[in-house]
């Protein structure tokens, strides 16, 4: 047995759970951990400019590769519930990333005292567990349960609050004896999916959806695997792009109302049954449930067993951990085709490729200003399939989905269902911090760029580098876009007239001088033609600097993105502008060319 503070005992417990990176702001509180730190060594620190930052790196982190865990690291107060807009976000989307948040001394938690705050209630909805540790002797115990929490069942966050006379208590710790607990998740049993797999043979036109929880298991080989065995296509959600190629044959496309291909949705409408992976039934891949289910039939498998009928109850669900149920599910289909047990999908899986060949969005414009269109076109031409991409939400992120081209498991590193915006920096910082050799491309919109910009600064001075492309409209474009069926166009406009960069008119911000302010290179483009040297340049600099790098693309002012605005997934509408200017309705039309 060692004698040591509690702080340094949660450091050693960090280092023997595999963990040799964080990300955080250090202050009063928690400056005892951050001491325990410095003298452990071994883990590898990043300061961010804002604690929120902080959280969305250590999400990108751990969404960068499969066994990684990420870590922020705050003071009381203020930079714990900074730090709850990326909890909601990992609880979201099954991230699993520890939160340890400073905490004024135990005996003035309660009076008010300065930045003290229950952090713990506050982050409960949001975290698989909440803790403020009031006993030292406690500490090796809650952190041993919390790396158990986020690895079993449906992954997910956790938050440690730790006073700070705790944190330099002296306890009782061996390191040299210490042994992660044993992680859980379900397992299909092998009558369960033989069940699943014989309501797959009796289909005509069956689909695989598959979900995230699929990249979390890390199990997309298996995934291709019983998809080429059964030939049945395969739709990913948002969440699971990147599971097959794009350009695999059994590749359907995705479903949704917004981040969805017209294929993908004109597939799913033919279909007749449809078994979910690892899949959450998101409201913005379904669309109106009526819509959704009819005339389908529904598998669900989910490592979560209280996630199964939660959005709409299946014909048959399986609690099981993706990979688990997978293994099986490729065990089975195996047997099935060994005796010729398998129904041919030749037809059905040939139907679909001619839907995905037919039904195509129109790219190459070449407007100027330039559409958003043409950047994505020019992007896939530029970024290669080993490209991992970052990006939230937004009509940016939207249009991107549509059109870019993804081909591995976590090459799209998307925020899902919290969407905040300002997520893309510093979540890019985090994923390029974790794959250090990889080409990471971040995606933004003007607006969520703007609200974490500052994070810029973290990968200039800790030289992380990835190429930024920032499609500028000086809007608010989704929200504009929403505005269109109440008649308005009321508080979305970004544009002004900058007395300090005229050239960029009514754009306002100028982004180039901002991000060479924090440190990093900018180019701006405003021809389409010059797109494809900037992304090479832009390639190149980050490559000699060792910085981010930031390609502005300087769009035109309104474009409507195709999306459903009625929540039915069959009612996509696919918008051809009549005029650029504020306030002038868009015409639907189908197809476009």
């Amino acid at each position: 047995m060692a004698r040591m503070t509690a702080a340094r005992a949660a450091v050693e417990i960090l280092k023997l759970e595999g963990v040799d990176t964080a990300f955080g702001v250090p202050g009063a509180a928690i400056n005892p951990f951050y001491a325990a730190l410095k003298a452990a060594g071994g883990i590898r620190h990043t300061l961010a400019r804002h604690v929120e930052g902080a959280s969305h790196m250590a999400e990108g982190y751990t969404r960068a590769r499969a066994g990684n865990i990420g870590v922020c690291i705050g003071t009381s107060g203020p930079a714990g519930t900074d730090m709850v807009t990326g909890l909601y976000s990992a609880t979201g989307d099954s991230i699993p990333i520890l939160c340890i948040t400073g905490q004024a001394p135990t005996s003035v938690i309660h009076k008010e005292d300065f930045q003290a705050v229950d952090i713990a209630a506050i982050a409960a909805p949001v975290t698989k567990a909440a803790t403020t540790v009031l006993e030292a002797a406690q500490v090796p115990g809650v952190f041993q349960q919390a790396f158990h929490l986020m690895r079993s069942g449906r992954p997910g966050p956790v938050l440690i609050d730790l006073p700070i006379d705790v944190q330099q208590t002296e306890i009782e710790f061996d390191p040299e004896t210490y042994q992660p607990l044993p992680v859980y998740r379900p397992a299909a049993s092998r009558a369960q999916i033989e069940k699943a797999v014989s309501m797959l043979c009796a289909a005509e036109r069956p689909l695989i959806v598959a979900g995230g929880g699929v990249i979390n298991a890390d199990a997309s080989d298996l995934l291709v695997e019983f998809a080429e065995l059964t030939g049945v296509p395969v739709v990913p959600t948002l969440m699971a792009w990147g599971a097959l190629p794009d350009d695999h044959p059994l590749n359907a496309g995705m479903v949704g109302l917004q981040t969805s291909h017209r294929y993908g949705n004109a597939t799913f409408l033919e279909s007749d049954f449809v078994l979910g992976i690892g899949n959450r039934w998101a409201n913005r891949h379904t669309g109106r449930l009526d819509v959704y289910t009819r005339g389908r039939t529904f598998v669900h498998v989910d490592v979560e067993p209280t996630q199964i009928g939660r959005i709409f109850p299946p014909d048959y669900g399986i609690a099981s951990d993706a990979k688990a149920a997978l293994a099986l599910f490729v065990e089975v289909a195996r047997e099935l085709a060994a005796r010729g047990g398998l129904p041919d999908r030749t037809r059905w899986a040939e139907s679909a490729r001619t839907r995905k060949a037919t039904l195509q969005r129109r790219t190459h414009f070449d407007d100027v200003p330039m559409k958003p269109q043409r950047v994505y076109e020019e992007m896939n031409r530029a970024f290669g399939p080993e490209t991992r991409y970052v990006s939230t939400i937004g009509l940016s992120q939207i249009a991107g989905a549509q059109l870019l081209h993804v081909y591995r498991p976590r090459h799209w590193i998307n925020c899902g269902q919290a969407g905040p915006l300002g997520w893309t920096v510093p979540a890019a910082l985090g994923v390029a911090a974790a794959e250090p050799d990889a080409q990471v491309v971040a995606l933004s919109g003007d607006y969520d760029f703007q609200f974490m910009i500052e994070e810029l600064a973290v990968g200039a001075q800790h030289r992380i580098p990835y190429v930024h492309v920032l499609v500028n409209n000086a809007y608010l474009g989704l929200i504009r876009q929403a505005q269109l069926g109440f008649g308005i166009d009321f508080q979305v406009n970004l544009e002004f007239e900058n007395s300090n960069s005229p050239e960029i008119g009514v754009y306002g911000v100028d982004h180039v001088k901002v991000a060479e302010g924090l440190g990093c290179k900018a180019i701006r483009v405003t021809e389409p033609a010059e797109l494809g040297a900037a992304f090479e340049r832009a390639r190149k600099l980050a490559a000699e600097h060792r910085v981010p790098v930031v390609v502005e693309a300087v769009l035109e002012r309104v474009t409507n993105i195709s999306m459903s605005t009625t929540a039915d997934i069959s009612a996509v509408v696919e918008f051809e502008e009549l005029a650029t200017e504020p306030g002038h309705a868009p015409t639907a039309v189908m197809p476009l060319v």
